[in-house]
């Protein structure tokens, strides 16, 4: 696979390789931000999210647990009601952020947890242990589904444990087996998916709505239409580029990736002193209100994206357009087209000081003044120019890329 650091970058992928990083940095901090790519077939979605494997900064767990507990903040059966000074015996060590991926074919017992059959059937000394799945085990780090409208619809057990997962944050998972006691586990993971709404079932909000808004964000992906990024990536692709990659280096050792993991943990430090101004707080909830939004969520992943997206960005502060940026992205598959373009326009056909924040449509615009930093460049098409499809159908369009 080729490293992360090193994938091709064009106007239509910008976006996930975006959220892909805010989603990793509020992972470490220990807030998880779930995001679902969705796009044409083989446009490298899955590549992109499996490629960030390696980008990925260390944890630090209690040594041994299966469960990644936080030596803070213990949260396992095994070690929730120990001591410090038992957990300061048992020490800790530093391991990769997990990544785990929930197939087609896993069952509810693999996904959720299940009877330990190995110390069941130990020889010397049977005991009859639960053994965690695979979203207990990927707390702390990232939970990834490819295809998540075919399992939405053909899985729906595993829709009903993925909703109580990312319902709140953290969100729970009961693990239940005949014979042994509930157990309930507080799990915070980052669920990354990504699916193809033109294909069989469909778009995962017309199969599972519930499921639909426990993503954060959504971002379409586009195809790439520069001849040279094409031929570079045809390139990578080829076998006589591969096994010259191969020869030469590792991608685990890839020094491109290891800037990213750097900057990970720096963006992480930052994220926890960073939060959002109270105008642009009262903004987005007037966004709420004045659209009538139904979720909450909603404009809690807004909140929390426009954070983040300002530390990735290296803004010193949070800005209007940090918010703004954030609307096609986490109201994509929460309102209708219509709602969404109308809420686009109007925040694109205000300044920052004519209305965006009041909402009023104030027919003549006081003249902007030199220093005042320019929020809504007036450098491409209308809106309101543009076709309901060009918006809808391409992430290129709704997602602002003047910056």
């Amino acid at each position: 696979m080729i490293p992360f650091a090193k994938l091709e970058r064009y106007e239509g992928n910008e976006s996930l390789f975006e959220l892909v990083l805010m989603s990793v940095v509020s992972t470490l901090v220990g807030e998880p931000l779930h995001i679902h790519a969705e796009g044409l077939r083989g446009t490298g979605k899955t590549t992109i999210m499996r490629a960030a494997r390696g980008i990925l900064p260390n944890i630090t767990r209690i040594k041994g647990c299966i469960y990644n507990c936080d030596p803070e903040r213990p949260h396992c059966p095994q070690h929730k009601n120990m001591t410090a000074p038992e957990l300061a015996e048992l020490g800790t060590e530093e391991i990769p952020m997990p990544f785990l991926e929930i197939s087609h074919s896993a069952k509810v017992g693999t996904v959720a947890g299940s009877i330990d059959l190995s110390r069941l059937t130990d020889s010397t000394q049977p005991e009859a242990r639960l053994l965690p799945g695979l979203i207990p085990q990927a707390h702390r780090g990232i939970l990834f589904i490819d295809e998540i409208n075919r399992l939405a619809d053909t899985s729906p057990e595993i829709t009903d444990i993925l909703l109580d997962v990312m319902g709140n944050k953290p969100g729970h998972i009961q693990i239940e087996e005949a014979g042994l006691p509930v157990v309930e586990i507080p799990v915070s993971v980052s669920v990354w998916a990504a699916s193809n709404p033109d294909e069989d079932p469909g778009p995962l909000e017309e199969i599972r709505r519930q499921l639909s808004d426990r993503f954060d964000m959504v971002c379409y992906m586009g195809r790439p239409d520069s001849v040279d990024i094409l031929a570079q990536m045809l390139k990578e692709n080829s076998h006589a580029y591969k096994n010259k990659r191969y020869k030469d280096s590792h991608e685990e050792d890839d020094p491109g990736n290891e800037v990213y993991r750097k900057n990970i943990v720096k963006w992480a430090g930052l994220y926890e002193q960073a939060d959002l101004p109270d105008f642009l707080r009262n903004f987005i909830a007037r966004l709420y209100i004045k659209h009538n939004l139904e979720s909450i969520r909603a404009i809690e992943a807004m909140q929390q994206g426009a954070v983040l997206h300002s530390i990735i960005r290296g803004h010193d502060k949070v800005l209007i357009n940090d918010v703004t940026d954030m609307i096609p992205l986490v109201l994509k598959h929460r309102v209708d087209g219509d709602t969404l373009i109308k809420m686009i326009n109007d925040v694109d056909s205000r300044s920052a000081k004519d209305g965006i924040l009041t909402f009023r449509g104030r027919k003549n615009k006081k003249s902007k003044k030199e220093d005042e930093p320019d929020y809504f460049p007036q450098n491409a098409r209308p809106l309101k120019d543009m076709s309901r499809g060009e918006l809808i159908n391409t992430e290129k369009t709704l997602t602002p890329s003047d910056y």
